[in-house]
């Protein structure tokens, strides 16, 4: 599998495994984790509050055997404060940061982070307290590099602006094609794309028809439920492989890093490395065929 250099040197598998969807059992996610490894996933993406800690604790104990190799790497994401009642509430400040870092790198069983995001923001944070948290951690050798996790236009180009961000992760897919307006500026400052939400919960897989009765029986965005599901109609008339279709997509995308897709299963990441492989053979006029069928979709909140 083909890899994605941040400016750091960090080097990212063009598929990534999300780690949110492995659970608490550890035989059951070191399986999965093993098996993606053996099909060319290096990059693992977690955060702090996945099942309480307890993904990165899992995580961290499933890769301590590879430790000796220098292609793994390991992001996680931090700003969601958990206090004891198992409740969180939102804390960028730099205090916070600084000091959640020693506990995920405790239960990631690591001396430093390769990739440290910020797991969310406002404008209204205290956004240059925030940045110079990451870039101390930097400086001290406890991260390699950061970024952020984020939808919000205006959160996203004052760190394009006035931070050091190597990764910008957004929801990202055929029918939610917002973060295309960002694409000239994210590529500008040499910050790459870390795609997550590739299948749309679902909707852009062969399981289609019943994911959109399930979940989007209000549809979304401007997509009423009958639209939505005449424009999922009308796209695999151009491609039945909606999940490779939407993966070629994104790997279209000049400033593209790693397309991150969870897996709770090792049938799933089979099928994740099936659809993956077989998105390389479709052309891209089949996919901007695919791209004209659907809505631009477009930022409507947080833009100033």
């Amino acid at each position: 599998m083909n890899k994605v250099e941040l400016k750091s040197n960090i080097k990212l598998s063009e598929l990534g495994l999300g780690c949110m969807s492995l659970g608490t059992d550890y035989n059951h996610a070191e399986g999965i984790i093993n098996h993606a490894l053996e099909n060319g996933i290096t990059y693992f993406d977690t955060a702090d509050v996945y099942d309480k800690g307890v993904n990165e604790e899992i995580v961290g104990k499933a890769l301590k055997k590879y430790q000796n190799r220098d292609d793994i790497v390991i992001g996680t994401k931090v700003g969601n404060h958990r206090q004891e009642d198992g409740s969180t509430f939102w804390d960028p400040s730099k205090n916070y940061i600084k000091s959640q870092v020693k506990a995920s790198l405790r239960r990631l069983g690591l001396d430093h982070l390769d990739l440290y995001q910020l797991h969310g923001g406002t404008i209204d944070d205290p956004l240059d307290e925030t940045i110079s948290a990451f870039d101390e951690l930097k400086q001290e050798g406890l991260i390699r590099a950061y970024g952020i996790s984020s939808i919000r236009p205006n959160v996203i180009d004052y760190y394009l602006k006035h931070s050091q961000i190597e990764t910008l992760m957004s929801q990202f897919n055929l029918i939610d094609n917002r973060p295309e307006a960002l694409m000239d500026e994210v590529n500008q400052k040499g910050v790459k794309m870390l795609a997550r939400g590739p299948v749309f919960k679902g909707l852009l897989t062969s399981n289609s028809n019943q994911v959109l009765d399930d979940k989007f029986m209000d549809g979304i965005f401007d997509y009423s439920y009958q639209e939505l599901g005449e424009t999922i109609a009308s796209i695999k008339e151009v491609e039945s492989n909606l999940t490779a279709l939407t993966f070629n997509y994104l790997l279209g995308q000049e400033p593209m890093g790693s397309i991150i897709v969870g897996a709770s299963s090792k049938e799933q990441i089979d099928e994740n490395i099936k659809n993956f492989d077989y998105a390389k053979e479709i052309s891209r006029d089949i996919v901007k065929a695919a791209r004209n069928r659907v809505k631009n979709e477009e930022y409507t909140n947080h833009l100033k």
